[in-house]
């Protein structure tokens, strides 16, 4: 299993749109990938557990990935986070 730490520096946080291209992108991977914020759990891989985490701007969120290609997929969640989304 493999740990990274992120903070969410896009305007709106995690809304409709990007937790749409982080599902979308976690999906793409065979490891099984959750995000840990404010003590709640959500499977990075269900845009509903996404969205009920409330993540806004600033948020400081933990990923954990398990699996064969677990080094991979942080790596691309990483830069679709840092990448803002490509919301600019």
């Amino acid at each position: 299993m493999t740990k990274i730490e992120l903070a969410l520096t896009n305007a709106a946080g995690l809304h409709a749109r990007p937790a749409a291209q982080f599902v979308q992108k976690a999906a793409g991977f065979s490891s099984k990938v959750t995000i840990h914020f404010g003590g709640k759990t959500a499977d990075a891989k269900s845009i509903l557990a996404i969205m009920g985490l409330g993540l806004g701007q600033g948020s400081k969120i933990e990923l954990t990935a398990d699996g064969p290609d677990e080094g991979e997929c942080l790596v691309a969640l990483k830069a679709l986070v840092e990448g803002k989304f490509g919301e600019g």
